[in-house]
């Protein structure tokens, strides 16, 4: 065989398992939003592709992402097949469907459907003593002096924007790492409070600068005690070692939890902006994704000054979930026990529990849900949010598991940057009737 054969043989066979590794399989849902009432039927069709070859073809159904109502093999006829849930509560049914292709390859498609979100309930009381517990966190965190230190750092590229790094001293002689970025036109501005999601990165600057562009006072904080402009193999180092499974640090107490210092700079951070001398002092939000919501919804829940934040699949709802059958969002205080005392565990993880924060909020809020989010289920963030006195905005992405895949989370995304972003910066936004 000649080198041109064998290229072309090579191909071909790339081709195949390309072709072979398609999906093959789709799924369609008569409800294309998702959302039904109690004591309706939810209907699913399953098409395999006319050339379909597959070597299996399973499927299961759990409500609230963790319990499994029905599971099997999957029959097809004319190459369709169906299923149904009736819902007899309010919540959601996740509908799991795995196939194994005619070469090996194993595939998974999701689809999901949510009865009456907005009755919800909560899995767990709020602790009795929950208030006074955050009372008393913040009242020693103030106590220990800020100690600000600001470092400028000069962008040629960007010369109307003012550019610097920043930290703060926060508890347990720890420090608040974060980059902030302003307009150079010496206005009074409307604040801005960026969270990140979890994981241990550096921050990029365009995170911060390219908000201050739209006419922001920008702090974008780091969520862990860690430079925010070392190269990639410092913070790789930190996440395989100290920090590697760091929601479980201490998870036994709720005065030494990993996430006390965390939700405590987000007060701080909110603070240290109210008392900022460019704040316009009427306009101060907050933002963020998945563990950067979280953070999103606490720092509204502890902070009076805060008047609008933004959560887009927010984790830490629901620590409890599993006592009633459906999935906590992440980080999964009820299963992150090994080699802890679970009681001990659980106890914490209720005033740590996002969903109790929520009573406290009084600021509007705009909330994305992923209907197909395994790692932050649908039911739980319900349950906290419909404890909200304020006016709320909660979007449901019907095709959206945890990352945004083919536009899955642009919904939130559009709303996000072409309404509220652009209404609380002008001083524009009114709460809908």
């Amino acid at each position: 065989m000649t080198f041109a054969q064998r290229m072309a043989t090579m191909i071909a066979l790339i081709l195949l398992f390309q072709f072979t590794a398609i999906a093959q399989v789709s799924i369609s849902l008569d409800r294309p939003d998702g959302i039904f009432s109690v004591g309706e039927t939810v209907h699913w069709t399953i098409t395999l592709d006319k050339d379909a070859k597959l070597d299996s073809l399973t499927y299961s159904l759990k409500l609230g992402g963790l319990t499994v109502v029905s599971e099997g093999a999957l029959p097809t006829k004319g190459n369709k097949a169906r299923l149904q849930h009736q819902f007899t509560a309010p919540g959601a049914i996740l509908l799991e469907l795995d196939w194994v292709t005619a070469n090996g390859s194993h595939n998974e498609q999701l689809s999901g459907a949510i009865a009456d979100p907005d009755k919800i309930a909560l899995s767990s009381e709020r602790p009795a003593d929950f208030d006074a517990f955050w009372d008393k966190q913040i009242e020693l965190l103030k106590a220990i002096p800020k100690n600000t230190q600001i470092q400028h750092r000069h962008l040629p590229e960007n010369p109307n924007i003012e550019y610097a790094h920043i930290q703060m001293k926060n508890i347990n002689k720890s420090w608040i790492r974060g980059q902030m970025a302003k307009p150079k036109d010496n206005k009074k501005l409307p604040a801005l409070l960026i969270v990140q999601w979890a994981g241990v990165y550096p921050l990029q600057p365009e995170w911060a600068i390219d908000k201050a562009k739209e006419g922001w006072l920008v702090l974008n904080i780091n969520p862990h005690d860690l430079p925010i402009d070392r190269e990639q193999h410092f913070y790789t180092e930190k996440k395989e070692g100290f920090l590697k499974d760091y929601p479980s640090i201490d998870n036994e107490s709720r005065e030494q939890s990993y996430f006390l210092r965390m939700y405590l700079s987000c007060f701080r951070a909110a603070e240290y902006l109210t008392e900022h001398p460019d704040w316009d002092g009427e306009t101060l939000v907050v933002m963020g994704t998945s563990q950067g919501g979280l953070q999103a919804v606490v720092t509204a829940g502890l902070h009076p000054k805060i008047t609008a934040s933004m959560a887009l699949v927010p984790a830490g709802f629901d620590t409890m979930g599993p006592t009633i059958g459906r999935k906590g969002g992440w980080p999964h205080w009820y299963t992150n026990t090994e080699g802890k005392d679970k009681e001990k565990v659980w106890a914490t993880s209720r005033y740590y529990d996002v969903a109790n924060f929520v009573p406290n909020i009084t600021c509007p809020m705009l909330v994305g849900i992923g209907l197909l989010d395994q790692t932050c289920p649908p039911e739980g963030i319900y349950a906290g949010i419909n404890q909200l006195k304020g006016y709320r905005e909660v979007l449901l992405l019907p095709r959206s598991e945890h990352q945004s895949k083919e536009g899955s989370q642009d919904a939130y995304t559009q709303k996000l940057e072409t309404f509220w972003l652009p209404a609380l910066r002008e001083g524009t936004f009114s709460v809908k009737d």
